[in-house]
């Protein structure tokens, strides 16, 4: 049995003014035993400079891409590398908190679920976004679900963490942010026990380096049309 009961998969890309304050972040969650785990999107900020510096000792690995991939290439990667009983996605910018874990990987730990989402919209979550973009994953959501036969409040969130032998016994296709609609598409597909949470969520604007934007939203679109049957 694996050492660790939660890898951290930290995907990369351009963080070199958030990376390590994440990362201290993640350290300080109320989790036991944690692997974290770096994947470097081929950054060109300085990001790579500073993850030498400072974040190297603080992590289990880090991992460099040669060339930039996206978001589900860095998780392709992550995953892979993964060794915990858990997988958790946890993007480098500080919009979701780490001190939430307890309450997304504990349905798994009880043996409620193999898969947890960490749902902006239910009851008891803290949503600090945008009007415009509740909505557009309030739309996205409802799609996926059509096809799924799910009934999520939020199949757009960061926050999903597995079983470790699900998450690796998937192929991840998408490079970008289409891995969101994929992943939901595949685990449907599995007949994963599915539970959301509440979480909170206080995103940044593009001035402050938020990287996903309309065209990826269309991607979703297309994601979740393509991956309906599969």
């Amino acid at each position: 049995m694996s050492e660790f009961v939660l890898s951290v998969i930290i995907p990369c890309y351009n963080e070199k003014q958030h990376i390590e304050a994440l990362v201290r972040k993640v350290l300080e969650s109320p989790v036991e035993g944690k692997e974290l785990i770096v994947v470097d999107d081929c950054s060109t900020d300085g990001t790579r400079e500073v993850l030498e510096a400072v974040i190297r000792p603080l992590v289990s690995k880090i991992i460099y891409h040669e060339q930039n991939g996206g978001k589900g290439a860095a998780l392709r990667t992550g995953f892979k590398a993964a060794s915990g009983r858990i997988c958790i996605v946890q993007d480098a910018d500080l919009e979701y908190d780490p001190s939430e874990y307890p309450r997304v990987i504990q349905p798994i730990l009880d043996d409620e679920a193999d898969v947890v989402l960490g749902s902006r919209f239910l009851e008891g979550s803290d949503f600090g976004g945008y009007a415009q973009n509740r909505l557009a994953n309030k739309g996205l959501t409802g799609l996926s679900n059509l096809f799924t036969g799910l009934h999520l409040t939020d199949m757009e969130t960061c926050y999903k963490a597995f079983k470790r032998e699900i998450i690796q016994s998937i192929e991840i296709e998408e490079n970008r942010f289409g891995f969101e609609p994929e992943i939901v598409a595949k685990i449907a597909k599995l007949k994963c026990r599915i539970k959301e949470v509440p979480i909170s969520y206080h995103p940044r604007t593009v001035e402050e380096g938020k990287k996903i934007g309309f065209r990826d939203g269309i991607r979703a679109l297309f994601c979740i049309l393509k991956y309906r049957g599969r």
